[in-house]
Formats: structure tokens, C-alpha cells, sequence
């Protein structure tokens, strides 16, 4: 019999650091909507937190994504993921879910989110969700959201499904539908939010900020607010797979700015609470807007706040079962068919790397005082230098002096 996955309550203390970490950002932030949240979505959001160890990248440190194929009715402009089709070299059935049971014996992960591509397009998605259901680890779907009707989402919940992570790029349609590569998507999307949050599902938005939609974003939040959803991850676009072609479109130091300074605003009001990824900075940004520096309650905020994720309880899956710190770190530290993905995320050079980054970062990173609760985007210094422990090169919180 597989070991069961711990309750996301077991041991206490993950509740208390969840807690902690909500209760710190909504204070640095002077959250005003902090009560209405954690009553009509916090308790939700614990399942889906399962085992965190408080706020960072991609939401919170540890977790696995996997994408468990490369297929996709979509072909949209700013994806990490090159080709729309399902490789010849992914993981069958049967390697999945030894996959599944190799990921549920870490102790510290609780959830499996489901990627792509588009997860739903994969012909044995719903035994690969049962599997991981009865291995108990929670199930989060990140979808493009156009294949979820209500009949579809109440499948979703039934097989363990506590989070649909649904992708909107602009609450003006034209601008979704032309990010998304499709006429008629933003429609799916509305249909599937409604969908979701009938089944009882937690409904998450992701979005990507990049130059195109980055005037539209105030509004979307303020849309996302109003649409119910519990949490919304605002990714910032990095130069990798589809992304390359659209390099232009990446933030810059200001933009990058621009959008800790906005999220921040709009969390004072906001019932949604707001999380950026490939943008670490945000977390040195709430703090130096309250003065702390350094000492003691720089200290106390690294043990919540733990910035880039990526290789530090965050791992990415490839379909072809290639294993990765993340979707935007490209470097690859083994293969599940090659040996275990216990193995692998426990010694792998990378991953051990990453754990102690505050010893290894590189440039203005490796002396900022706040390598702890950022470190920089890794994704973001190895898609400009070819380094993943490189300075973060869109970082506005220390730049160079000119000479």
C-alpha cells in the first residue's frame, strides 16, 4: 500500500506559517480586505497551500508542476512551451504514475499541479488525477480554461481537483483573444470561471504581464476581484520556448517596477489576493516601503517570505519526464526514466545549488541583503546570461552605479 500524503493541516505549524505569511504581506501592503479574504477564501486556500512553508514564486515554496503534455488547442503568443503537439517521448500511462507515486513520497509536497500545453487535452488526464487523488495529494489544474463547461468542472472536483488555475491575459476581449492566438477564447474563459466556482472548486487566475497587456492589468485585477477568484498569480513573461519570438515584449527595470507598485495598490482593496511570479522583487519592495532593511525583522520576514522558488521546494516536470527548478529555468537535472524523482530533486547539482543560493548567487544578487526573501528571478538571469545564479538583470530594487 503507497503511503498516504499528510493532511495539509499535519503538522499545525504549516497552517501557522501560511497564516504568517498572509498576515505580514496584508500588513505591509495596509490590506484592508485581509478579513474578508481568509473568511471567504483563506480557509479554501489551505488545501490548495498544502504543506507550504509560506509566500514566494509561483505562489509558495514546495510544490511540483508537471506538464503532462505538450499538446494544446492553443497556440498563444507568449508560451514557455514551443510546439502545440504531444511529444513521441512522453511519459505513458503507466510511467506517470510512478511518476505520481515518486513525487507523493516527498514529505513535503502535498499538491500536483497539472500543466501543459493544455492538461485536459491528454487522453488519460482524469486516471492520472484518480491516482494522484488516492496517492493524497491535491490536485490543481493550470488550464487555458476553454475545455471547462460545468459538466467538465464538476468531473474536476470529483477527481480531487481543489484549485482551477484558469489563464486570463486582459478583461478586454480582444486583447485576451489576441494573446491567446484564438478569436472567441475570452467567452471560454468567462464560461469556465462560472463553472468552476459552481463545482466548489477554488478559482485562481493567472496572468502574464508583458508590454502588450501591461496597460490592461489594473483593470483585470479589479476583474479578477469581482469575479470571485480567491487567488490571482501575476507572471511577468520570460524570454523562453514560445516566448523568444516576443523578447521585446519582457518587462523592463521600470516596467518591472511599475508592476510591485500597482500590485501593491491594489491589494489594499482587493478581496483577491495577489501573488507575482518571475518578480521577486516585490516581496524587498513591501519591505523597504516599511523601512526594514536589515536586523532582526529582515530575518523574521525570510521565514514567510522565500522569493524565487525555483529548485527550493519548487520543481518542474517536462513531459518527457525531464526535470527541471522550473518552467523558466531550462536546465535539466535528470529523467525519471533514467533513475527516481526522489533522487534527482534530493541531489541533483542544480537543485542543491539553488537550496544554497544565498553562498552562490552571483553579481548584485549574491550581495544584496535581501537574498533571502528574493534572490532574483533565476529563470530570468539564465534566459539573458546562460547562469542561472547570475544577477537577476530586470531587478530595480539595486542597480549598478555609473561611473
Amino acid at each position: 500500500m503507497r503511503k498516504k500524503v499528510k493532511a495539509f493541516y499535519n503538522p499545525p505549524s504549516l497552517l501557522f506559517k501560511q497564516l504568517g505569511s498572509s498576515l505580514l504581506m496584508g500588513y505591509l501592503n495596509n490590506w484592508r480586505k485581509f478579513p474578508g479574504w481568509l473568511v471567504k477564501h483563506g480557509f479554501k486556500s489551505m488545501p490548495v497551500a498544502n504543506g507550504a512553508l509560506g509566500m514566494g514564486c509561483i505562489g509558495y515554496p514546495g510544490h511540483p508542476a508537471w506538464e503532462v503534455t505538450g499538446a494544446c488547442n492553443l497556440k498563444c503568443i507568449h508560451c514557455h512551451a514551443v510546439s502545440d503537439q504531444a511529444g513521441k517521448d512522453e511519459l505513458s500511462t503507466d510511467e506517470a504514475k510512478k511518476l505520481i507515486d515518486g513525487m507523493a513520497s516527498i514529505s513535503e509536497f502535498r499538491t500536483l499541479i497539472y500543466t501543459g500545453g493544455e492538461p485536459l487535452v491528454r487522453p488519460d488526464i482524469f486516471e492520472l488525477l484518480r491516482h494522484s487523488q488516492k496517492a493524497g495529494l491535491a490536485n490543481i489544474i493550470a488550464t487555458n480554461g476553454t475545455l471547462i463547461d460545468e459538466e467538465m468542472a464538476f468531473k474536476l472536483k470529483d477527481h480531487g481537483v481543489v484549485c482551477n488555475a484558469i489563464s486570463m491575459d486582459a478583461a478586454n476581449p480582444d486583447v485576451h483573444d489576441m494573446v491567446r492566438n484564438k478569436p472567441g477564447c475570452f467567452d471560454l474563459t468567462l464560461r469556465a470561471m462560472e463553472a468552476t466556482k459552481k463545482a466548489g472548486i477554488l478559482l485562481q487566475i493567472n496572468t502574464t504581464a508583458m508590454e502588450y497587456n501591461i496597460p490592461h492589468l489594473p483593470e483585470l485585477i479589479d476583474f479578477a476581484d469581482a469575479s470571485g477568484a480567491g487567488i490571482m498569480l501575476m507572471y511577468q513573461l520570460v524570454a523562453v520556448g514560445r516566448g523568444e519570438k516576443i523578447e521585446k515584449a519582457t518587462l523592463k527595470k521600470s516596467a518591472n517596477r511599475y508592476l510591485s507598485e500597482m500590485i501593491a495598490e491594489k491589494q489594499r482593496n482587493a478581496k483577491t489576493i495577489i501573488e507575482p511570479v518571475a518578480g521577486p522583487q516585490y516581496w524587498p519592495y513591501l519591505l523597504e516601503k516599511k523601512g526594514i532593511k536589515d536586523g532582526f525583522k529582515l530575518q523574521l520576514a525570510g521565514k514567510v517570505f522565500h522569493g524565487c522558488a525555483a529548485g527550493r521546494g519548487f520543481v518542474y516536470i517536462k513531459a518527457n519526464g525531464n526535470v527541471w527548478p522550473c518552467p523558466f529555468v531550462e536546465v535539466t537535472a535528470g529523467n525519471v526514466r533514467d533513475q527516481s524523482f526522489e533522487r534527482i530533486y534530493r541531489d541533483a547539482p542544480v537543485f542543491q545549488n539553488l537550496r544554497q543560493r544565498e553562498k552562490l548567487l552571483k553579481g548584485l544578487c549574491g550581495e544584496c541583503n535581501y537574498k533571502t526573501v528574493c534572490g532574483g528571478c533565476r529563470g530570468r538571469a539564465h534566459a539573458y546570461s546562460g547562469d542561472y545564479l547570475a544577477e537577476d538583470p530586470r531587478c530595480f530594487i539595486r542597480e549598478r552605479k555609473k561611473d
